[in-house]
């Protein structure tokens, strides 16, 4: 099988450095570049963390760009406490992973992507795990991308269950509410990989201490990680007794979509409060027939835990 081109954009938290090590451990994907965005931590402090996990997992071949550094309607963006609380002050469980000397490059994250969709067309796959603000600025420079590429495949949104930061809202879509509403309401082809079925997905002690047996700097590092994790989700969602692989869940979606139970859906992003950030089904589109965006209802939980402690696991046996 041919291997599929993909590009992540990462607020990389905790979460996302998962996304980034299923990306590289999947023997189907060939990671091609990764864009910064803000919501986990600020935009610089993500790109210096994948610059640094990259380095980590033997991979400082794959080019970082930064991408915007706040939504689509304000003119700057700060964390907000309880991204701190989750991920650590530093996004990465405050852990001092050994900086790379590796830069960020000096092209634009959004040019980069626009670039690359016509390279790449239909073999490529974009990954978002954070708010939707560079695809969405990409879309207005170059309305012709929303047919050339392949899919994308984000985490974001909340369809069946309440929000995680308000009753109706995901943090993802919550960050940048216009930029998601003209993202869906595009002709790009997409699915909407939300809380629904990421809530699922949980990584337990058990798992981290199987990293933890293999005494390398990299199973090190990444139980470390979902450990803090594991400890921010007792206090926020004590009754799931783990903590959820919201990120990586996506990146194993755009490889495998069957992994995934979805519904095809009109979905609109409500902008204006108090259901800002709420994705629905657009009422304005209810009887046109939806055929580029599905969202995700239910999961193959045991199918992708099993592949995914596969192929990190193996990942991390060699780093």
């Amino acid at each position: 099988m041919a291997k599929y081109k993909m590009i992540l954009d990462l607020d990389t938290g905790i979460d996302d450095a998962l996304a980034l090590a299923y990306a590289l451990a999947d023997q189907d994907c060939d990671l091609i570049g990764i864009i910064g965005s803000y919501g986990n931590v600020l935009v610089e402090q993500g790109t210096q963390n994948s610059l640094d996990l990259l380095a980590l997992l033997g991979a400082s071949n794959v080019p970082v760009y930064e991408g915007l550094s706040h939504s689509s309607t304000t003119s700057n963006f700060a964390v907000q406490p309880v991204s701190a609380r989750i991920h650590g002050n530093n996004g990465i469980a405050n852990l001092k992973i050994k900086h790379t000397p590796k830069k960020i490059e000096k092209q634009s994250g959004v040019d980069f992507l626009i670039e690359a969709i016509h390279k790449y067309q239909k073999d490529l796959l974009l990954v978002p795990t954070g708010p939707l603000t560079n695809l969405a600025a990409a879309i207005k420079k170059d309305p012709t991308i929303t047919k050339l590429i392949g899919h994308v495949t984000l985490m974001g949104g909340a369809l069946t269950v309440p929000g995680n930061v308000s009753p109706v809202s995901e943090a993802n879509i919550h960050q940048d509410p216009e930029a998601a509403d003209e993202v869906f309401k595009s002709d790009i082809p997409l699915t909407m990989v939300g809380l629904d079925v990421t809530t699922r997905t949980l990584l337990t002690r058990n798992e981290t201490q199987i990293w933890r047996n293999l005494h390398t700097k990299a199973g090190e590092v990444y139980a470390d990680l979902v450990d803090y994790y594991i400890d921010a989700y007792k206090q926020t969602n004590p009754h799931l007794g783990g903590c959820a692989l919201h990120d990586p869940l996506a990146v194993a979606a755009a490889l495998e979509p069957n992994l995934l139970q979805t519904v095809y859906l009109n979905i609109k992003v409500d902008t204006i409060a108090p259901f800002e950030g709420r994705t629905i089904g657009d009422e304005a589109r209810l009887n046109i027939p939806a055929t580029t965006t599905q969202a995700a209802i239910n999961v193959d939980v045991l199918r992708f835990i099993t592949k995914f402690m596969e192929r990190l696991t193996t990942l991390f046996e060699n780093h």
